[in-house]
């Protein structure tokens, strides 16, 4: 095992770690700021991997943009950010919820699972893999992302901007001026 492995195995369980308490944690701004960790440790991932154009826009898109839209939408609407803001609307949800949750992850754990081992035990599977490195350079990423993406991309950034916009509109409604 090298050192790049390691330090591999470190970030995944890192980024497995940070993300199931990302959606365990009561309080938003707690779930948010895993989140932030998450993506962190994903972003070091892709770099281990030697992919440093998706390393860097997983920070700049998610941890950089997303994140920090859904922390400050969260903060200009007042909602309700802890467990202990109002007690009239718990949330965390009933029974029926947390059991049907855990069916479907255990669902999706168990698919993965068995695709994951018939890829790796069939006849072609083997240990190393050949990195092709002119079809995931930078380059040809630029060419394809300028190319084909973007539209996807201009409307995503239209999107956010719509939710921020929403979001300012919420936190200054209700007064009836």
């Amino acid at each position: 095992m090298t050192a790049l492995d390691a330090l591999f195995i470190a970030l995944a369980v890192l980024a497995a770690g940070s993300g199931l308490l990302a959606v365990t944690s009561r309080q938003v701004v707690h779930a948010a700021l895993w989140l932030v960790v998450t993506l962190g440790t994903l972003a070091g991932c892709y770099l281990v991997l030697g992919a440093e154009v998706v390393a860097l826009v997983q920070l700049l898109v998610y941890v950089g943009a997303i994140v920090v839209l859904v922390l400050f939408a969260l903060m200009l609407t007042r909602a309700p950010i802890g467990t202990g803001d109002r007690s009239d609307h718990p949330i965390s949800h009933g029974l029926p919820q947390r059991i049907g949750a855990a069916v479907v992850g255990l669902g999706i754990t168990g698919l993965l699972a068995a695709v994951l081992l018939r890829a790796l035990s069939g006849p072609g599977f083997s240990t190393t893999i050949d990195v092709q490195r002119e079809r995931g350079g930078s380059g040809r990423v630029g060419e394809v992302l300028f190319a084909w993406w973007v539209l996807p991309f201009e409307l995503l950034s239209v999107l956010l901007l719509a939710a921020l916009v929403g979001a300012l509109a919420v936190s200054r409604g209700g007064d009836d001026r």
